[in-house]
């Protein structure tokens, strides 16, 4: 499939004489979208280069990365292990839709407390781990190790340097610092982070080799996960407007920001914007679960 930008038609923008693309990296692949197709490349090839026949991860029970390792490692041959938050999941995970298909591309899961699961990447968990399942190659939670940074490094092509701000939505921090890394002098990088709090400078300065970023923390919605009839009527009224999907945990909430700060002022006349589309778009399924118990509006597939 093919990456390309996809130029926005909104009255605000040319009221506030902004320019705002928006790049698809949502169709680099039809199963591991976005910065996790990214983010495994280079950890794959690390896997092979190793000679280990099993990958081993980290995630929640609606993980993008944990539904994109499950297909990557079927494509490459390769077993898969998924260490799951939550011990609740161990006897309803069949009524998720993320760790149902997860289970189909043949991945394993181990549930393990929320308290078992803050100590995960300590020795003797890790220790653990190795006894239950002896050799596997180890990738992070999300996927963001220095190999993912390089992958996202890649994410900006040429043709991009005619923009000024890339935005990028952020939650382990690892594709916010690739470009980071690889953007221009002249352009400044803005992330919005899909958690509450402010503790990912620290998480993005282990990768980031320049000072040109910033995040803005107020378009969380309440925190990692949580969603609001404001930001899902905006999601499909997007969607409507522009053909493009956007998925309620990131980059609904991304674009949102974007949006709300160009009303704001913001970003100065003839700013050119470019959001980058991370994909995830396979959680919409379980959150339309969780919104339909809610009695909210459902997100239109």
């Amino acid at each position: 499939m093919k990456v390309y930008n996809q130029r926005i038609e909104l009255p605000i923008l040319n009221e506030k004489k902004v320019t705002l693309s928006v790049k698809r990296e949502d169709l680099i692949h039809p199963f591991i979208s976005g910065n996790k197709f990214r983010k495994l490349t280079y950890n794959l090839s690390e896997t092979k280069r190793f000679g280990y026949d099993a990958l081993l991860t980290f995630g929640g029970a609606f993980s993008n990365h944990i539904a994109a390792t499950a297909y990557a490692g079927k494509e490459h041959g390769l077993k898969t292990i998924g260490i799951i938050r939550g011990e609740e999941l161990v006897d309803h995970w069949q009524d998720n839709p993320t760790l149902a298909w997860a289970k189909e591309q043949g991945m394993q899961f181990k549930f393990v407390s929320r308290e078992a699961y803050r100590s995960k990447e300590s020795p003797e968990f890790l220790e653990q781990l190795r006894q239950e399942f002896e050799s596997f190659y180890i990738i992070p939670e999300g996927g963001a190790n220095a190999l993912a940074v390089k992958g996202c490094e890649e994410i900006l092509t040429e043709e991009d340097s005619v923009f000024d701000v890339m935005c990028v939505c952020v939650g382990t921090g690892g594709t916010i610092a690739g470009l980071i890394n690889s953007s221009r002098i002249h352009q400044k990088v803005l992330g919005f982070p899909a958690l509450k709090g402010d503790f990912l400078q620290k998480d993005i300065c282990k990768f980031a080799q320049r000072e040109n970023w910033d995040l803005n923390t107020q378009y969380h919605f309440g925190g990692y996960g949580k969603v609001t009839k404001e930001l899902i009527d905006f999601i499909n009224d997007f969607k409507s407007k522009t053909t493009i999907p956007l998925d309620p945990v990131y980059t609904g909430k991304m674009l949102f920001g974007i949006l709300d700060l160009v009303r704001k002022d913001y970003f100065e006349p003839n700013t050119k914007i470019l959001a980058i589309h991370s994909g995830g778009l396979q959680g919409i399924a379980g959150m339309n679960i969780v919104l339909k118990k809610k009695n909210l509006p459902l997100i239109e597939l």
